[in-house]
């Protein structure tokens, strides 16, 4: 009996050791176990604050208008994030911004084919597809690439019109793309769109030009009346007047089209076109003498006037 007490007392005093040792250990493994999920935890949210911090600036220099830092400062990061969607989109946005605020063509098609390049990119990202701020960068960027891009431009700005994308140019970029592909229907429509928006004269000259391509004449010289009346733009009511006396002339009304060339004369000086359509309109009235006249007087003002010089060595 007193063995059995004794054996049972070590073994008591034993299994309570072991059970303080393993105590001991697990609790500092523990211990451990929960500082290093905590130094994870403090290491991904360093992590996070610094990506937030990064967007932080760089939508900060886009609110202020500094593409060009923005765009900087995002091509660098993409050699370490070559496939983040926020800096592709950003690199993207501001190539365009810059693209467009050039003055030589050279420099605008490079910062064009960049912005093509890095949203296009970003749509294969999966915040991408859905994105219609894209499609609408995008199809801008493809009319600005010009020509052999129109149907990208379209395809890109009918994604953006189709998911209710609201940009105040959008009917009308879409309108300039529709007849770049020659779908003057399609055109007219944008553009009258556009119209209940912005009433310019570039757009009634637009519609005018689809009208033309339709081959509705009477329509077409309502807006270019429209246009010559609205506009301020000497530049735009001359290239009006020119469709119009054109228009009037294939009609047969020889004497509207000579009132719309003298205007042109009479308001802006000097036009090399206006005196070379008014040559071809006593031409055709059988007046050689006073035809080229207008011709050499066309060439005075444009010596690299082709159609003059050609009618001049007939």
């Amino acid at each position: 009996m007193g063995i059995i007490l004794f054996e049972t007392h070590v073994k008591s005093e034993y299994s309570i050791s072991i059970h303080r040792k393993r105590t001991f250990f697990l609790t500092t493994g523990l211990v451990l176990i929960l500082l290093a999920v905590g130094a994870v935890s403090v290491f991904f949210v360093g992590i996070r604050k610094q990506i937030s911090s990064e967007r932080e600036e760089l939508l900060r220099l886009w609110e202020e208008g500094s593409y060009e830092t923005a765009y900087t400062v995002s091509r660098e990061k993409l050699i370490a994030k070559p496939m983040d969607f926020f800096l592709l989109t950003m690199y993207g946005f501001s190539s365009y911004q810059l693209a467009v605020a050039q003055i030589n063509d050279y420099d605008t098609r490079s910062y064009i084919d960049e912005c093509i390049w890095s949203l296009r990119k970003a749509l294969l990202c999966k915040e991408g597809p859905g994105d219609l701020r894209i499609s609408y960068v995008l199809g801008k960027a493809y009319y600005a690439k010009g020509p052999g891009y129109e149907d990208l431009a379209v395809k890109f700005m009918e994604t953006a019109r189709d998911g209710n994308y609201e940009a105040r140019d959008l009917p009308e970029y879409l309108g300039l793309a529709y007849a770049a592909v020659h779908d003057y229907r399609a055109s007219v429509a944008a553009f009258s769109l556009a119209l209940n928006d912005n009433n310019s004269d570039l757009l009634l000259l637009s519609i005018a030009r689809s009208y033309i391509a339709l081959e509705e004449t009477e329509t077409a010289v309502a807006y270019l009346m429209r246009c010559v009346e609205n506009s301020r733009d000497s530049d735009t009511v001359i290239t009006a007047r020119l469709l119009l006396g054109e228009i009037l002339a294939k009609s047969g009304d020889i004497s509207g089209a000579e009132t719309q060339y003298l205007a042109i004369l009479e308001g802006n000086g000097e036009n090399a076109e206006a005196h070379f359509q008014l040559g071809e309109l006593y031409d055709a009235a059988g007046d050689r003498t006073r035809a080229r006249a207008e011709w050499r007087r066309a060439i005075r003002i444009n010596p690299a006037h082709r159609s003059a010089r050609t009618r001049l060595n007939m």
